[in-house]
């Protein structure tokens, strides 16, 4: 599926977290109904058999609870997307990313391995640090093999680990430094790869045993120096990239670092069509959950390539990065100045994102609120995903008229979500009964969903009226 995704070590965000956080976004043609739910180690079986590709997987006993966000329609599998488990481990897959014919001649796709559909639920129930989820899906995409080029991302309190699919077998996975934040659109990213650390000690990077020798054999390494760049070895620069990846890779490292180099004009540094924008950077300042949210959302907001702007020539010719098939955004929060049982927050957002807006909830939890998990195939008010996905359709058609409402909308939200996390934080500290803490964290998740509810339909309302003012059957004339 097409996607982007942000990570952010612990000392590039606002107050220590590590952050990873990803759009989860349907093909061309089609949206995907997501909700929010709770799985318990009692769900896994013994074993997991994919729907997609009917591989046949046993899985070890044990597994811990985790949150997670599946299709809401059943039959196609469970995509569990994302989640954070009772470990504090959180997990993000998957980022859809390119290679190249070589590679794929070399180490074929596996029409009967794992992929999207699989992998969270394959591996964030058995994994109690990042370190070891990068290393528990490495062991399986060497025994069972890959349909797909994919990007995962791993988290704990300390570390984020960030792996990529080479062919159908291989693979290799980078620790994120502390001190920068990754941008990722739908291309393989890591732009190095140290081998010996990777085949030896495994500080920072870590590979399939054998890919030294895979390199060599199928002359993949394109450097003239010997500074293996994996992307020229492994990944794509096909002319689409320049239209549909990279663009987003540009305005994220714009936005994030807008001082450090030209981005603008014929004398920048990086256009939306370079090829060799940097995999991760050091951001000009801390980031914030709602830079995050700001940037999953982007249209293209102060360039010439804005699909909402006036008259620009170059209007609409990028893939936007808030756009229509979106199905929803997730960014996974550790916290490191709370106890464990409160560490982790789950933001989440439902439908384009450049018209949502994102709630919190504390992802230590059995339960989780009526308003996110009942989504069904059918539109509803009912649920936060359709509420979502009809005020950004309405929004879109109105949005000269539309766009303050949701600027008000993602505001207020905003505001009274920080405002419950900080008072249920204070509550948390005070409380010394596991039960009743228990207790509160779930009171919490009900609270903020309730209040987004309240908001949404509000914003709904207002939207609705603007469009409606519009209608192509409208006439000034009131009544005699």
């Amino acid at each position: 599926m097409a996607c982007t995704t942000i990570l952010v070590g612990k000392n590039a965000s606002y107050d220590g977290s590590t952050m990873i956080a990803r759009n989860d976004d349907s093909g061309s043609g089609h949206f995907t109904a997501k909700k929010f739910t709770v799985f318990q180690p009692q769900d896994y079986p013994a074993v997991y058999k994919s729907v997609i590709s009917g591989v046949e997987i046993p899985l070890p006993g044990d597994g811990l609870r985790m949150t997670a966000v599946p299709n809401a329609v059943e039959g196609k599998g469970l995509w569990a997307a994302s989640g954070v488990n009772a470990a504090n481990v959180g997990m993000t897959a998957t980022e859809t990313i390119t290679s190249n014919p070589r590679v794929l001649g070399a180490d074929p796709l596996v029409k009967g391995g794992i992929g999207e559909e699989d992998i969270v639920y394959l591996v964030l129930p058995y994994v109690r640090t990042a370190r070891e989820g990068a290393r528990r899906l490495g062991s399986l995409l060497e025994q069972y093999g890959t349909y797909e080029m994919n990007g995962i991302a791993f988290q704990d309190v300390d570390e984020i680990w960030w792996l990529e699919t080479i062919g159908g077998h291989h693979w290799m996975a980078r620790r994120v430094p502390d001190d920068v934040y990754v941008v990722m659109p739908n291309q393989l990213g890591l732009d190095t790869l140290d081998l010996d650390d990777a085949l030896g000690e495994q500080k920072d990077f870590m590979c399939s045993a054998d890919l030294r020798d895979f390199i060599k054999k199928y002359h993949l390494d394109l450097s003239q120096d010997g500074a293996l760049n994996p992307r020229d070895t492994f990944g794509s620069h096909d002319d689409a990239d320049h239209v549909y990846n990279t663009p987003r890779a540009w305005y994220m490292l714009r936005y994030f670092n807008p001082n450090t180099f030209v981005w603008d004009g014929p004398d920048a540094d990086f256009t939306p069509r370079s090829d060799d924008l940097p995999w991760c950077m050091v951001p000009e300042k801390k980031i914030t959950p709602e830079d995050v949210k700001y940037v999953l959302s982007s249209h293209y907001q102060g360039t010439p390539y804005d699909p909402y702007s006036a008259a620009a020539a170059e209007k609409g010719i990028y893939r936007p990065i808030g756009v229509n098939r979106n199905d929803f955004m997730a960014l996974l929060q550790m916290r490191p100045d709370v106890p464990e049982d409160f560490r982790a927050v789950e933001w989440l957002a439902f439908a384009s994102n450049a018209f949502n807006t994102m709630l919190p909830f504390y992802a230590n939890v059995d339960t989780t609120p009526e308003y996110l998990s009942n989504t069904t195939g059918d539109v509803s008010t009912d649920n936060f995903y359709w509420a979502s996905r009809l005020l950004a359709a309405m929004a879109d058609a109105s949005y000269a008229k539309s766009v303050f409402h949701i600027e008000r909308y993602t505001l207020s939200v905003g505001a009274k979500s920080n405002g419950f996390i900080n008072r249920y934080d204070d509550a948390l500290r005070a409380e010394a009964d596991p039960a009743v803490r228990a207790a509160l964290r779930e009171k919490a998740n009900e609270e903020i969903a309730a209040m987004a509810k309240a908001e949404t339909t509000d914003a709904l309302n207002k939207v609705l009226f603007e469009l409606s003012s519009g209608m192509k059957n409208a006439y000034s004339r009131s009544d005699a």
